[in-house]
């Protein structure tokens, strides 16, 4: 298992910006927009972390802009957790074994998402290329949130 990033939503992608790089000094390493989602994600990291970010994208802050305006309560805009797994369907089904709800079923052989005990999201990524989609995951619908 190897540790990607942590998620934080935004309200002001500048300000943000301003306070992360500008005051506390990371680095964006990557940005991505996303038209149809609306939404922007930048990916920051601390200067020692700048040149294993390029190559391997960990261990990063993930900053999301929703483009829509939404008040974030209840730590909301904390998002999650993100960690690369070597067989995500392995690794789904031994956290299942061990009573763990599988959120956000891995169906398309690259994703999934629990929660711990106290409700922290933590997605789950497979390292390298997506697994071909496979049963039981492929019809296993969302529990929850996520």
């Amino acid at each position: 298992m190897e540790f990607l990033h942590t998620m934080v939503r935004v309200t002001d992608l500048d300000a943000s910006l301003d306070w992360y790089c500008n005051k506390l000094g990371l680095e964006e390493v990557r940005r991505r927009e996303d038209e149809k989602g609306r939404f922007t994600l930048v990916f920051l990291a601390a200067p020692g972390d700048k040149e294993t970010a390029k190559t391997t994208s960990a261990p990063l802050l993930e900053l999301t802009y929703n483009w829509d305006p939404e008040e974030y309560t209840g730590g909301r805009n904390f998002g999650h957790l993100a960690y690369r797994v070597d067989d995500i369907y392995a690794t789904c089904q031994k956290l299942m074994d061990a009573g763990v709800t599988i959120n956000r079923p891995p169906r398309d052989g690259n994703m999934a998402f629990v929660r711990s005990p106290d409700n922290i999201s933590v997605e789950l990524l497979q390292k390298g290329p997506p697994k071909a989609p496979a049963e039981p995951w492929l019809s296993m619908p969302n529990t929850g949130k996520w």
